[in-house]
């Protein structure tokens, strides 16, 4: 006879935080149906001398990932960093829309590496794990009046590279070539749940 006071499987997964406040991150992470609470990660995001942008992303992940689990022992914790590189050169975020438009106008015909690091990290039993994913992006060529309209119409000041792959900023693009689709987007799925799984939860 099945034991009616049995705990279904999903409940027994380690409590799960995303170390972010990135609403882009928060909605992927929501498509695994995983209960999971979001904490913002205390972290300097400034570039070290000469860091290129793998090493950035990789290492930004990781200390993300790392500063919220300290306070949360017993949890599993998500950190994910991107960076848009540029022949080598970290771009950010713009913040603003006068440093979107001048990151556009540089991106504009240009072959852009976007690197998408992601970390797992649980204190209680010493697991860590993390992996980058590197997408290709070709840009059209911009005119100015498309990026002003683009910008104003969007606002992607938050994003890396000025340009929302998941909405109106696919339109500035011609190529993107990725073994995860929701890697551009800030969050790739595939590896997330594939070191979730290494963590010990069950996903389904």
């Amino acid at each position: 006879m099945e034991n009616q006071n049995e705990i279904p499987m999903a409940h027994l997964n380690p409590n799960l935080i995303l170390a972010s406040t990135s609403v882009y991150r928060r909605e992927l992470l929501e498509r695994l149906r995983l209960p999971f609470q979001v904490v913002a990660p205390r972290v300097d995001e400034t570039p070290h001398p000469g860091e290129d942008p793998k090493a950035l992303a990789i290492r930004l992940a990781i200390a993300k990932a790392q500063a919220v689990a300290n306070e949360h022992l017993e949890s599993v914790v998500i950190g994910s960093d991107q960076v848009a590189n540029l022949k080598g050169e970290c771009l950010g975020k713009p913040g603003t829309h006068e440093k979107a438009f001048v990151q556009l106008q540089r991106l504009r015909g240009q072959e852009v590496f976007f690197e998408t690091a992601v970390a797992v990290i649980c204190k209680n039993t010493n697991f860590q794990a993390q992996e980058l994913i590197r997408i290709r992006v070709q840009f059209r060529e911009l005119e100015d009046a498309e990026i002003e309209n683009y910008l104003q119409a969007e606002k992607p000041y938050d994003c890396a590279g000025s340009a929302k792959s998941e909405g109106l900023g696919i339109s500035l693009l011609d190529v993107i070539e990725s073994n995860d689709p929701t890697a551009l987007i800030g969050l790739p799925l595939i590896a997330t749940s594939r070191m979730l799984r290494q963590a010990g939860l069950r996903i389904f």
